[in-house]
C-alpha cells in the first residue's frame, strides 16, 4: 500500500470548499489539520460565524488552527510534518519560515492565469478588463505575492454574460479538480516548474463596498462589464432622487451586453429604448434588465417600472 501524502490544508472562503473536499475524498492524502481565518460577526445582527472551511474540516473531525498570525503555529506545523502545505484563499501571507517546513513544498491554487492578476479581486478582475479567458493556476509558494513559479495551468473562457459568482464557482470546481492529480505528479517529480514572466504581471487590489459605484461618464460597455464583475458583491449602483425623496441607492444587477448606440440624453438620464429601460453613458446606452432600490427587493425591470412609472427621466448619478 502507497504512503499517503500528509496536507495541512489553508484556507477561508467557500472558493477554497471544493478542493479541501477532493483532498479529503481521495484516498492518497490524508488531510491532518486545516488552517483558516478567525470567526467574524456576519449580517445586520453581527453573529459570531465559521468560515465555510472551518465547517468542512468539523464535519471531518479535521484538527483545526485559526491563528491570529500564522506564525503563531509554526511549531504545531513542524510537528505535524506535512509533505504538502496546500493554500487556497487562505487570505494572509506565509513567511518563509512557514514556507519551509512542507517535504514537498507549499502549493498555491490561485484563480488566475499568473503573471496576469496577481493579488486579491483575481475572479473580478478579468472580466472588468473585458479579458476573453482566464483559469486556475497551481504554483509552489515563494516569498512574496503569487510570485511562485507555476507547477500547472487550465484556461476557461469567460462568456459574454459571465459574473463573477458563475467565474467564482467555475473555477473553485476546476482547481479542485487539478490539485489531486498535479501534487501526485510533482512529488514524483513529473511536474517542470515554470518561472513566471515578470513582464506580464498585473495586480488586482482588495475590492471595498466603494468601488461598486458608476461613473456614468463611462462607455457603457465598460459599466457592463462592471455589472457583472461585481455580482454579486459589492454590486454596481448609482445614485437617483424620485421626485423630492433624497438621494437613494440602486444597485444594477443585471444588464444587456447588447449596446445601444444613443448619446442624445444627459449623462445618467434614464429612458425608455423599445420599452426597455436604458440609462444614458458618456458612450452609448446601457439596457438595465434587473435593478435594486435601497429598501426593495430585486425585481426586473418591467416590474421597476410598474412600481416606479416616474423613474423614467430621472438622472442617475
Amino acid at each position: 500500500m502507497n504512503k499517503k501524502f500528509k496536507i495541512i490544508f489553508a484556507g477561508t472562503p467557500e472558493f477554497a470548499v471544493p478542493t479541501l473536499k477532493a483532498l479529503i475524498d481521495d484516498a492518497d492524502f490524508d488531510v491532518v489539520a486545516v488552517i483558516t481565518q478567525e470567526d467574524k460577526p456576519v449580517g445586520r445582527k453581527q453573529i459570531l460565524t465559521p468560515p465555510p472551511i472551518k465547517v468542512l474540516a468539523q464535519e471531518n473531525k479535521i484538527k483545526i488552527f485559526q491563528p491570529a498570525k500564522i506564525k503563531l503555529i509554526q511549531d504545531d506545523i513542524k510537528a505535524l510534518a506535512p509533505d504538502f502545505l496546500i493554500v487556497v484563499a487562505y487570505g494572509k501571507l506565509l513567511p518563509q519560515t512557514i514556507l519551509d517546513i512542507p517535504k514537498y513544498g507549499c502549493v498555491n491554487v490561485h484563480a488566475s492565469l499568473l503573471p496576469r492578476w496577481r493579488g486579491a479581486a483575481v475572479i473580478q478582475a478579468p472580466i472588468l478588463a473585458g479579458d476573453a479567458e482566464t483559469g486556475v493556476t497551481i504554483m509552489k509558494m515563494d516569498a512574496g505575492l503569487d510570485n511562485g513559479p507555476i507547477i500547472a495551468q487550465m484556461k476557461v473562457n469567460i462568456l459574454p454574460n459571465e459574473t463573477a459568482e458563475t467565474l467564482h464557482d467555475e473555477l473553485a470546481k476546476l482547481g479542485a479538480m487539478m490539485l489531486p492529480e498535479t501534487l501526485k505528479s510533482f512529488a514524483a517529480g513529473k511536474m517542470e516548474l515554470k518561472p513566471q514572466d515578470e513582464k506580464f504581471v498585473t495586480y488586482a487590489r482588495e475590492l471595498k463596498k466603494e468601488d461598486g459605484k458608476i461613473d456614468w461618464n463611462k462607455p457603457a460597455i465598460e459599466i457592463e462589464r462592471m455589472v457583472r464583475a461585481y455580482f454579486p458583491w459589492p454590486s454596481a449602483f448609482g445614485q437617483l432622487r424620485i421626485k423630492n425623496e433624497e438621494l437613494r441607492i440602486v444597485k444594477i444587477l443585471e444588464a444587456e451586453n447588447n449596446i445601444i448606440a444613443v448619446n442624445k440624453f444627459k449623462i445618467g438620464e434614464i429612458f425608455l429604448s423599445d420599452n426597455k429601460l436604458a440609462v444614458q453613458t458618456g458612450d452609448g446606452a446601457l439596457i438595465i434588465k434587473k435593478l435594486q432600490l435601497e429598501g426593495g427587493k430585486p425585481l426586473n425591470a418591467e416590474e421597476f417600472l410598474r412600481g416606479h412609472p416616474d423613474f423614467v427621466g430621472t438622472v442617475l448619478s
